[in-house]
C-alpha cells in the first residue's frame, strides 16, 4: 500500500480531530478526500506528511510509519498545503532551485529535476520571474512543481484548486490527471466536479470518523443508505397543483421546480413513474415529462455528512 491508515486518533485537548479512522490507498491510485469544515481532512493529510504527530493509531506511507521514519516518509511524498508556501520575494527557478537543495539533491539530479518540473508544468517562460509577479495560477503550478521536484512515490494535495478562475482550475486539474498517471495521489477539495473528473474513488469523512469510502461510481448506493428516497420530475401542459400531486399513492413530498414542474419524493421511482402516469391519463393530464433525477454527487455529500461542502 502506498497509504495505510490503521485506526487513527488525534486529540487537541478535550477534542478529537480524528476518530479511529481506517483507510488504505493503492499504488497508483487517485483518491479524493471530501468532508465538510473540521471534519479531519487537513489534520490527516499534516499526519500523512509528518507535521502533526498522532494520538494513537498509525499511518504508513510506502511501508514507513511515520512516527518512526519521518525523514525516510518525507522523501516518498510530495505536499501542496491548502495555503500554497511559496516565497515571493524569489525567481521561480531560483525557487525550486532551493527546494531541491532542502531535499539534499544532488547537482546534476538537481538540474535535470528543476528542468523536468519546469517542463511538466508549463513554467519555462514564467523561470526567470519573481513568484510575487505571477497570476494565482501559475504560482499553483509552482506550488505543485516543487511538490514533485525530488520525484516522490506519493503525492497529497490540500485544495489545490482553491481561490483559481475556471480556466485555470481546468489547467491544474489536467496537470494533476497527468502526474497521477505515476503517482499515487490523495487531494482533498469541496469540488465535486473534480471528484467526478479526477478520482478512482473517494473517502468521505465527517466528525473525525470516515463514513462511506467507495469507487465514485458507486457513491450513490451509500448515499441510498442514509436517504433511501428518489426524487421524480414532472411537468405537465395542464394547470396541477401541489396538493393534487401529494394526493398520488406512493408521493412522500412534493416541491415546486423551475419552467413549472414539479420534484416528488418517492421511495420507489419504477412504481411512482407507472402510478403518475395512470393518474394523470385518469385525469386528462397531458404529460410533458416524467424523468428520475439521480443523486448528484452534492446531494450524495449531504446525504452522508448532513451538510453542505467545504474544507478544513
Amino acid at each position: 500500500m502506498s497509504i495505510a491508515v490503521k485506526n487513527l486518533t488525534k486529540t487537541f485537548g478535550r477534542q478529537k480531530a480524528l476518530d479511529n479512522i481506517s483507510f488504505d490507498i493503492k499504488k497508483g491510485e487517485i483518491v479524493g478526500f471530501l468532508g465538510p469544515n473540521g471534519a479531519g481532512k487537513s489534520t490527516t493529510m499534516k499526519i500523512a506528511t509528518c507535521y502533526l504527530p498522532p494520538t494513537s493509531g498509525s499511518l504508513e506511507v510506502c511501508g514507513l510509519e511515520v512516527t518512526v521514519h519521518p525523514l525516510e516518509v518525507r522523501h516518498q511524498i510530495g505536499y501542496l498545503p491548502e495555503h500554497n508556501p511559496l516565497y515571493l520575494d524569489m525567481y521561480v527557478h531560483e525557487y525550486l532551485e532551493f527546494i531541491g537543495h532542502l531535499h539534499q539533491l544532488k547537482r546534476k539530479f538537481l538540474r535535470d529535476s528543476v528542468r523536468r518540473v519546469v517542463d511538466m508544468f508549463g513554467l519555462k517562460k514564467e523561470q526567470n520571474k519573481l513568484i510575487g509577479a505571477l497570476s494565482k495560477g501559475y504560482r499553483q503550478r509552482v506550488g505543485l512543481a516543487q511538490a514533485l521536484i525530488h520525484d516522490p512515490k506519493v503525492l497529497i494535495l490540500d485544495e489545490p484548486t482553491t481561490g483559481l478562475d475556471p480556466n485555470q482550475i481546468t489547467e491544474i486539474r489536467n496537470l494533476i490527471r497527468d502526474v497521477s498517471r505515476e503517482k499515487t495521489v490523495l487531494f482533498s477539495t469541496h469540488i465535486m466536479q473534480e471528484v467526478q473528473a479526477l478520482c478512482q474513488r473517494v473517502v468521505i469523512i465527517d466528525n473525525g470518523t470516515i463514513v462511506t469510502d467507495k469507487p465514485v461510481d458507486q457513491l450513490k448506493d451509500a448515499a441510498g443508505t442514509k436517504n433511501p428516497y428518489y426524487t421524480v420530475r414532472v411537468s405537465f401542459e395542464n394547470k396541477v397543483t401541489k396538493e393534487q400531486l401529494s394526493n398520488i399513492e406512493g408521493v412522500v413530498e412534493v416541491t415546486e421546480d423551475v419552467d413549472g414542474g414539479f420534484l416528488l419524493l418517492t421511495p420507489d421511482p419504477q412504481d411512482i413513474r407507472a402510478t403518475i402516469f395512470h393518474h394523470a391519463v385518469a385525469q386528462h393530464w397531458t404529460l410533458v415529462e416524467l424523468t428520475e433525477k439521480s443523486h448528484s454527487l452534492e446531494q450524495i455529500f449531504k446525504d452522508l455528512t448532513g451538510k453542505g461542502g467545504g474544507g478544513d
